[in-house]
């Protein structure tokens, strides 16, 4: 029982202090699953406790758990208008990008340190996953968000290159072992079979989850529960099938969350703790496994692939794979170097082990080093990187808690909402009875200084109140633009970034020349919208904050209808040194 005890207090205290430890770190801007791994580190064998960790079947189960709810968690978070702007780049990336990866570092370990082909090709398989996890935890916590063009892309590539990296890996792996010779037929054949197994898997367990939680009745509490359980059980039988467990998770994720179940806040809410207790857990655990001291010995070879792979090999399998879809520069250069490496290569490093392959230890140190090498480099200069491409927008207007009324057995979703006012809210220093509403709401009330005032007293709306509203989910943006601020004090503001003044996007260049200085327009776009001619310059692939210039006019792009058709088109007029 004392073992039991000292074991429970070990792993409660890691957690206690990684938490605590990310707290501080997520001010100083740094990743904070680089943080977790260094506690790790520090409480191993050669660290601070020296808690001596040599179990990697227990660290593979404990890390393909974690990695099947955090990629499931990403599914849920993927919005089906995100798949319209960056499904196709995003595909490319994750199997042009990903063999492109894979075969460009192989090259380059051949090339300086004349290793087998296949011991090559099978470490490049084992970097070849970015980790989505780690870029948008550093946006999160810095309240950064960049275009959806590219957050989407990301977002959908790191959510399906990690089944490609698995099916390469285990297979080089298993020709290693056998001692068969590598086939291109037979890769490409085990790739088909994970592929189309895992789609399927993934679409019937989202189906039937979703069908099973409109037909049962329980506590909301319940319902995350069940859906991390079910994401667990798809996984687990898709696998056995010969599929991709980790497409399945991901997929059968997405299917749920733009399912427009009532008790989907719930789910998500619960799912961010899972998610982020399985990241803790996933990276404290490889912190413990590692010896620090055995990594010296591979040292050069590491930071070698390391300094390839960011420089060289990652631009060139980006600038390869979205070569069709027209992207513009800037965007490929910060996807080039968001290529960020988290636990993913780490997990798979260790299955060489488990195989029992000659030099084990080799894959996971060098996995080990590259990831950290990435985390630190390419982690700590995202946010800066982005803010220089000019690739940040504004964050969207947004209630600061909400609460799904779930039982009320309402045709619609309805939510309560809470709208923290500021003095960069609209609704700021007026009567609710002033405001003008286009979708129906009922107003609750709202929270001073810790006092409930009801709408009977028809009070001023002033900075610091807490509005309370009854409204349906569908017209949450509509609300949020009049109450909300539209991000914190030291994120981006809207009026900077989108202008004063807005056009409705239906309006010809030659409208808007009328009024704005737009500068000598050629025949042809006189009689071009505003819709028109983004979609021109963007190949119609265009996203809120997309921008072009014309004369000494910048034109931004600012909402946008479910056809991808532009609304609203922000103005603001440029200083003479900008124009």
């Amino acid at each position: 029982m004392g073992d039991l005890n000292s074991v429970m207090l070990m792993m409660g205290s890691l957690l206690l202090v990684s938490i605590l430890a990310a707290v501080v770190s997520s001010q100083l801007g740094a990743p904070l699953l680089l943080v977790f791994l260094v506690v790790g580190m520090l409480a191993g064998e050669e660290g601070l406790l020296g808690i001596q960790f040599d179990q990697p079947e227990v660290a593979f189960l404990i890390g393909s758990l974690a990695l099947v709810i955090i990629i499931f968690d990403g599914g849920m978070r993927t919005k089906r208008e995100r798949f319209r702007v960056a499904l196709w780049p995003a595909i490319s990336l994750a199997t042009v990008g990903v063999a492109l990866t894979s075969t460009l570092t192989a090259v380059g370990v051949v090339w300086l340190f004349d290793m087998p082909w296949p011991i090559a090709l099978l470490i490049g398989a084992i970097l070849s996953s970015t980790d989505a996890a780690a870029v948008f935890g550093i946006f999160q916590s810095q309240n950064l968000k960049i275009k959806q063009r590219v957050a989407s892309t990301l977002e959908i590539e790191s959510g399906t290159n990690d089944p490609m990296a698995v099916i390469l890996t285990m297979t080089m792996t298993t020709l290693i072992a056998s001692g068969q010779t590598f086939s291109l037929t037979i890769v490409s054949l085990e790739i088909a079979q994970q592929l189309v197994i895992g789609f399927c898997g993934g679409w019937l367990g989202g189906r039937l989850f979703v069908f099973m939680v409109n037909k049962i009745t329980a506590q909301f509490t319940f319902f995350p529960l069940m859906a991390a359980a079910s994401a667990v059980v798809v996984f687990a039988l898709t696998s056995s099938l010969g599929g991709s467990g980790f497409l399945a998770a991901y997929l059968m994720g997405y299917k749920i969350g733009n399912a427009r179940l009532p008790q989907l806040i719930h789910m998500l809410q619960v799912q961010d703790g899972l998610a982020w207790l399985s990241q803790i857990m996933m990276f404290l655990i490889l912190g413990l496994l590692v010896t620090p001291s055995h990594l010296i010995e591979n040292l050069p070879l590491s930071l070698s692939i390391a300094g390839i792979m960011i420089f060289v090999v990652r631009p060139v399998a980006v600038m390869a794979s979205l070569l069709p879809f027209s992207f513009p520069i800037r965007e490929q250069l910060f996807i080039s170097w968001v290529g960020l490496r988290g636990a993913v290569p780490i997990i798979l490093a260790l299955y060489p082990w488990l195989e029992g392959l000659p030099g084990q230890e080799l894959f996971f140190d060098v996995a080990f080093v590259v990831v950290l090498v990435s985390l630190l480099l390419q982690g700590w200069t995202i946010a800066p990187m982005a803010r220089w491409l000019k690739l940040e927008v504004p964050l969207e207007a947004e209630p600061s808690q909400r609460m799904a009324l779930d039982k009320v057995g309402s045709n619609d979703p309805l939510e309560l909402w809470s709208y923290e006012i500021s003095e960069r809210s609209p609704a700021c220093d007026h009567y609710w009875y002033e405001l003008r509403w286009s979708v129906p709401l009922e107003f609750v009330g709202l929270i001073r200084e810790g006092e409930w005032l009801q709408p009977s007293v028809r009070p001023k709306l002033r900075e610091s109140d807490h509005v309370l509203v009854v409204a349906k989910v569908q017209h949450i943006d509509e609300i949020s633009r009049v109450l909300a601020a539209g991000g914190k004090a030291r994120s981006l503001n809207s009026s900077d970034f989108f202008g004063d003044f807005t056009l409705n996007g239906e309006l010809t260049l030659a409208d808007v020349a009328s009024f704005y200085p737009l500068g000598q327009l050629k025949e042809k776009q006189k009689s071009m919208s505003l819709h028109a001619y983004f979609s021109q310059k963007f190949h119609r692939r265009m996203v809120v904050g997309d921008q072009l210039k014309l004369g000494s006019v910048q034109l931004t792009i600012r909402e946008l209808n479910e056809d991808n058709a532009i609304t609203k088109v922000g103005v603001k007029l440029l200083e003479t040194g900008e124009a």
